[in-house]
């Protein structure tokens, strides 16, 4: 069990005599099967479903999208987290952090002795990362409020993890404040409302500002999402060169492991600068692949019909949901609740192939015939090492469950494309069926 107890702000408990405070007070990590009691979430069906009416029942299929089904490649998620938080406390103890705050005031470099972590996580949109990244973080305090440390004074606060989600105009500037918002939230300070005068600053006057902000409140870890509209709204303005820059000093220079997420997006501008592609390595996601893995979810969230029976889970309908689906995850969960909805509306006792294509229509649900090049989310296990995307890959195919095109014609036995596939000799069959002259001299 975590030492510490549900909450965003705790008093810090320590296990160790390392010398440094925060990271004698970090919180345990969890087991796999913890990992999975605390994300889980199943909401309860209602015991008297059975006497609902169509409306009510209809009132009950919101409630499906808070169904979060633990697997394995959200616990691989939050081990790379909290190894990063972690390996930020393994360099920056209290005599590195009060030097790394004089060199940036003083405009001089910061010489540690080794940088924090950095890495990002993408995936196709739907795959869940900014849902498993949330939940990975609700399993730490985000605040850490220590008071005495081996019988010192040690008045401070070691925020854990920065969560920050970039608006769909994000500029350097904006996600520099966005951080320090970020950060008042967290411990109730007002940074940003005293940063007012460098609002006409220069992105570098704000990036230095934000790394001061970092490392003097003791940050573990600085989440960086939808990284994606940063990355577009540099595109768009032509300031992929001032973004870039402001990405390479947080990961370079601050003390602070950093972590981007968003969609493949952004890996051609993580790729555009050894320094940024280096920093910017780790998780590429893509869908469930149509095998147990992908059924194994399926039956999870399939009791929930709301309908006035229960259809089976059968091969077809399962094969119906991946291939209108692709396999992502949100799409599974919008499909399978718009089908419910469709059926209660046109009186149907359950849902069918027709009401599932129906809701498919409705919602306007094309799935890409390629994606990033990714690791199937059904091929993390537990136990082993996490499988490597595809090397020199740019692209991979969407996969179907039911195979596409026309069946196979059925082959003379004398066909020879028969005889190739079937390693018989190709003169023999010629000359067995009279198709080549006997005096025939190859």
């Amino acid at each position: 069990m975590s030492r510490y107890p549900p909450g965003h702000t705790v008093g810090a408990i320590y296990e160790g005599s390392s010398g440094n405070p925060y990271l004698d007070a970090m919180p345990d990590m969890l087991s796999p099967e913890q990992f999975a009691r605390v994300i889980a979430s199943y909401p309860p069906i209602p015991h008297d479903l059975a006497q609902m009416s169509p409306e009510e029942r209809r009132g009950l299929l919101p409630s499906l999208a808070s169904i979060y089904v633990p697997m394995p490649y959200q616990y691989a998620i939050y081990d790379t987290l909290y190894r990063a938080i972690s390996t930020t406390y393994r360099t920056a103890d209290v005599m590195e952090s009060t030097k790394a705050i004089n060199a940036y005031y003083c405009g001089r470099d910061t010489n540690y002795a080794t940088q924090a972590d950095s890495g990002s996580i993408l995936g196709v949109p739907g795959c869940g990362k900014t849902a498993t990244v949330r939940r990975c973080l609700s399993t730490m305090p985000q605040v850490i409020e220590h008071m005495e440390y081996q019988g010192q004074p040690c008045y401070c606060k070691q925020v854990l993890w920065l969560h920050v989600e970039c608006p769909s105009d994000c500029s350097v500037k904006t996600l520099g404040f966005s951080i320090m918002a970020a950060l008042d939230r967290a411990i109730g300070s007002h940074y940003l409302q005293s940063t007012k005068g460098l609002r006409t600053a220069s992105a570098s006057a704000i990036a230095t500002q934000t790394k001061i902000l970092l490392t003097n409140n003791h940050v573990g870890l600085l989440v960086i999402d939808e990284i994606q509209n940063a990355v577009m709204t540099a595109r768009k303005n032509r300031q992929e060169k001032p973004l870039l820059r402001f990405l390479v000093e947080l990961t370079n220079e601050t003390m602070t492991s950093i972590y981007f997420i968003g969609t493949p997006v952004a890996e051609e501008l993580f790729v555009s600068q050894e320094h940024l592609k280096r920093r910017t390595r780790g998780i590429r996601l893509a869908p469930f692949r149509p095998d147990g893995v992908y059924l194994d979810f399926v039956r999870k969230i399939w009791p929930y019909q709301y309908t006035a029976q229960a259809a089976p889970l059968t091969t077809s309908l399962s094969n119906k949901m991946y291939d209108c689906s692709g396999g992502i995850p949100a799409y599974v969960i919008k499909i399978f609740a718009e089908s419910q909805a469709q059926a209660l509306l046109q009186g149907r006792s359950c849902i069918d192939e027709k009401v599932i294509q129906r809701a498919v229509e409705l919602l306007a649900i094309k799935v890409p015939r390629t994606y990033a090049a990714g690791t199937h989310i059904s091929d993390f296990e537990i136990g082993e090492a996490t499988p490597e995307p595809p090397q020199e890959q740019e692209e991979v195919s969407r996969q179907y469950a039911n195979k596409r095109g026309r069946k196979a014609a059925q082959r003379d036995d004398r066909d020879l494309l028969v005889a190739y596939m079937e390693g018989k000799n190709i003169e023999e069959q010629l000359r067995k069926h009279g198709q080549l002259e006997e005096d025939y001299h190859g």
